[in-house]
């Protein structure tokens, strides 16, 4: 088992890139099952959860090379007539979305309930919902799930939920049905529009990317593409609550200012501020954090909401810089009952926090933090309690960092190119 060692308390200084955005390179890995043509895809994170994809793939044929840094070639040769391995399906959330290629490639899917963050009920079913709409049957057993069709048709379908993995469900298997589809209340997040986007490169047709409504006309096969990925904008949230919290400057480059309009509505509210510099995010040194009042005095909130709204994964970094800025804030969690289960370590650092229920805490800062043991319980977590940890007082071990190795690749490599005391332990 690893740990993190951290020695708090330090302002950091310099440039830090993201990684390529892993909620795109995991249903970009499923879409190489669509067709026997090389796709190569770059600016891939080397984290666990895309390594336990290529496992999957691997073993239902999908061959794999590295021709260069970050960058992953792949082909789907002659499938094999076999389910995916339960175990390591298990793993990862979106082995789920090994069900549309499978049933465009094969007509049949059998797959076992998907792993992922245990950060509250997570159900499957919009994915159930399109793949019927589609024109698959699908049987529900109390640990597996299985599909079969004799062919995909394209259909009209409201999504149950704006889910980001139903949408992708819904396109990855539309693209080679018979006829057109259209998904309304469709989630429209960078990493959906990143699928369609590499998609369309391939040869399929996807009209209104970016918009909660997507037309699709089927295809009958598709080519390979060499697509890029586009930058993490949750490691770019990451970074910018480090940078507040810890009082640094840093330059985030290649952020996509334009995916941050709605966080720096949201870290406004704490005082957060930066500058646009081209592509790149700049946040000044020193700055002093106090919770922005509302009308008349009103405390404020922080709430996620699908794409554009605020995302529901930077919800722990908020509350983290949150603790550091004067004032009391409301953190409003809507989508997940068990993201804000984490705020015990944060409160055993010194945090003044209030947990109301599962959905809702009420943060007073600023509160100043000391070192502690801590566990990270999962991805999103994990990089809270991490940054917590960076401006605290004294030293910390944070040890499960699997978890944060899942989803931020050589973090404490990054981190400590900008002046972080940071290193990766054997317990």
């Amino acid at each position: 088992m690893e740990a993190f060692v951290i020695e708090g308390g330090r302002r950091l200084s310099g440039s830090i890139r993201p990684s390529g955005n892993k909620n795109s390179a995991l249903p970009l890995l499923a879409a190489s099952l669509l067709t026997d043509q090389p796709l190569v895809l770059r600016n891939v994170p080397r984290i666990r959860d895309v390594a336990a994809k290529r496992q999957i793939l691997a073993a239902q044929g999908v061959a794999f090379d590295e021709p260069g840094a970050n960058v992953l070639r792949m082909q789907s040769g002659s499938m094999p007539a076999m389910d995916p391995d339960p175990e390591l399906c298990r793993r990862i959330r979106t082995s789920i979305l090994l069900a549309g290629p499978l049933l465009a490639r094969l007509g049949h899917v059998r797959l076992p309930r998907p792993g992922g963050d245990r950060i509250g009920p997570r159900p499957l079913d919009t994915h159930f919902q399109v793949l019927r709409a589609l024109g698959a049957k699908v049987e529900i057993t109390p640990h597996f799930y299985e599909a079969r069709t004799d062919g995909l048709r394209g259909a009209d379908i409201f999504l149950e939920e704006m889910s980001v993995t139903g949408t992708e469900q819904a396109v990855l298997a539309a693209v080679l049905a018979d006829g057109d589809t259209v998904i309304r209340n469709a989630a429209s997040e960078p990493h959906v529009q990143d699928l369609c986007r590499c998609l369309c490169g391939m040869g399929a047709r996807i009209a209104g990317i970016g918009t909660n409504t997507l037309e699709i006309h089927g295809v009958p096969r598709l080519a390979g593409a060499d697509f890029t990925l586009g930058p993490d904008y949750m490691e770019v949230g990451s970074f910018l609550g480090l940078a507040a919290v810890t009082g640094s400057e840093l330059r985030i480059q290649g952020a996509r200012p334009q995916e941050h309009r709605m966080t720096r509505i949201a870290f406004g509210k704490l005082g957060v501020t930066w500058q646009d510099d081209g592509d790149d995010i700049v946040i000044p040194a020193g700055q002093e954090l106090r919770v922005q009042a509302g009308p008349h005095g009103a405390i404020p909130k922080i709430d996620d909401a699908p794409w554009p709204g605020f995302p529901s994964d930077l919800m722990s970094i908020a509350l983290t810089v949150a603790t550091q800025a004067e004032g009391t804030v409301l953190i409003h969690e809507k989508m997940f009952q068990s993201r804000l289960f984490f705020v015990d370590k944060l409160i055993d650092m010194g945090a003044r926090i209030i947990l109301c229920d599962p959905h809702r805490a009420v943060v007073s800062g600023r509160s100043p933090l000391f070192g502690e043991s801590l566990t990270s319980p999962d991805i999103r977590a994990g990089m809270a309690i991490l940054i917590a940890a960076l401006c605290a007082q004294g030293q910390s071990v944070i040890s499960n960092i699997e978890q944060i190795d899942r989803g931020y690749q050589d973090i404490e490599k990054r981190l400590a190119a900008v002046g972080a005391a940071i290193r990766r332990v054997s317990l």
